[in-house]
């Protein structure tokens, strides 16, 4: 399968609209300033705040484009039950998985818990500067295990990309670069 998947990514010419312009601002936008929120939690809490704001933010515009947006964007496109979720995850630990013009259930998955983690270190540290949690040690710690758990997520999905890249032999990372993917063939979920 790896064998077809590499000649597949050579073969790239003929590629469709997948990732709107949004998805990909959110994406991005995202792996920032988690990134910008790891680096100054200790020293600089005006820019950490910040960022986590504008995170907030992008979450509440990414939850009504889920809703609104395209169709590879709303959630009801993509995000499945848990059957759905481990019926792919058996398939694909047979190699056996199909390809997905939008996120697979794994993917959909990946999404939802990354939102709520997300959701939640945000929410928790913008508790932490109100009246009623200012000092709160139970709210840190939601914040910090929520914040570490990002991290943990992250990794997955990593792992995820890189793995569906190779056996369906597309360049994953490209496609939320450029919002762009191999047409759905015989065989592939569109």
């Amino acid at each position: 399968m790896i064998d077809r998947s590499l000649a597949t990514l050579r073969d790239e010419g003929n590629l469709v609209p997948v990732w709107d312009g949004f998805v990909r601002l959110f994406h991005w936008s995202q792996a920032v300033l988690i990134a910008v929120c790891w680096v100054t939690a200790d020293e600089l809490k005006t820019v950490h705040e910040a960022a986590g704001l504008i995170i907030a933010g992008l979450l509440a515009l990414r939850l009504v484009w889920g809703l609104i947006g395209s169709r590879h964007a709303r959630f009801t496109g993509f995000v499945r039950g848990p059957r759905a979720v481990l019926a792919y995850l058996a398939a694909m630990r047979r190699g056996q998985e199909p390809r997905y013009l939008g996120h697979n259930p794994a993917g959909g998955a990946m999404v939802v818990a990354l939102i709520l983690t997300v959701a939640t270190t945000a929410l928790t540290g913008w508790l932490q500067t109100t009246d009623a949690f200012w000092g709160s040690e139970l709210m840190e710690e939601i914040h910090e295990t929520a914040a570490t758990l990002i991290l943990v997520l992250v990794a997955l999905h990593l792992g995820g990309v890189i793995l569906a890249s190779l056996r369906h032999g597309e360049n994953l990372v490209r496609a939320m670069i450029d919002g762009r993917k191999r047409p759905a063939t015989p065989g592939d979920i569109d």
